[in-house]
């Protein structure tokens, strides 16, 4: 591989690490609940999520997310991110390649004792030719999620797999655990940490973590936020801002 197809692939690689980590999770986070929409309402969001690395950033810029809840216990989901990339040396680009499409499924309620269950399996879906953002081959995310609550505080987490098919890539596995607190009708603040095995060849696994929470404007509208880093290998920041409206 020539030096320029080999920066070009590791310029399309981080940004797929990138879209792979944050945006199939639960807004502002990595780590997923098995909480689905409540029935015939919806979630929208319009966000951007960033990781900021020495030599290059990636991320969305924006992606706009809906959620509905289809039938009891079930959620239907839709992400359209538009990919940014930037580096130095080859400068700013912008395209689509992938729609993300998934199902939240709760099998378990949450009681006094028992944690509520779910899971929510997402494809992403090539669907405009974009050598710069993506393979042209669908992925698979396969996970299982836990959650419980005692009075403002509310934890959950699990893990998951990835098909991840195309040249040089791995199927990864995924897991995480959040933490969350709601300091008042307007503030929740919470963290999570996470870890990812390799998910192309000769690379290596990732521990990380993010902290953030929201800012209830509203029932209705609310500010997410999150910023990490990671603890082990491939040195990131990452920062995710979004609007959230539910009706």
């Amino acid at each position: 591989m020539g030096e320029f197809k080999m920066k070009y692939f590791v310029l399309s690689y981080i940004l797929l690490i990138t879209c792979s980590q944050q945006a199939n999770a639960g807004p502002p986070f990595n780590t997923d609940d098995p909480e689905p929409v409540e029935l015939n309402h919806w979630e929208y969001y319009i966000s951007t999520i960033n990781t900021f690395r020495s030599d290059v950033s990636a991320g969305t810029s924006p992606h706009i997310e809906v959620n509905y809840g289809l039938v009891p216990n079930v959620q239907v989901h839709l992400i359209l991110p538009m990919n940014y990339d930037y580096s130095r040396q080859y400068g700013f680009k912008l395209g689509y390649a992938y729609t993300e499409l998934g199902v939240k499924y709760r099998f378990v309620q949450e009681t006094e004792d028992i944690p509520q269950l779910g899971t929510f399996p997402i494809v992403e879906i090539p669907t405009i030719r974009n050598n710069e953002f993506g393979n042209g081959q669908a992925e698979l995310f396969i996970p299982l999620w836990a959650q419980k609550s005692w009075g403002k505080l509310t934890t959950y987490g699990g893990a998951g797999y990835w098909i991840n098919p195309g040249i040089h890539n791995k199927n990864w596995g995924f897991t995480g655990w959040e933490v969350q607190y709601d300091f008042s009708p307007l503030i929740m603040m919470g963290g999570e940490l996470y870890y990812h095995t390799a998910d192309v060849s000769g690379d290596k696994p990732v521990l990380a973590f993010n902290t953030g929470g929201s800012l209830n404007f509203s029932q209705k509208f609310h500010f997410i936020f999150s910023a990490g880093h990671s603890l082990i290998n491939n040195n990131f920041t990452t920062l995710y801002l979004g609007l959230l409206w539910t009706i």
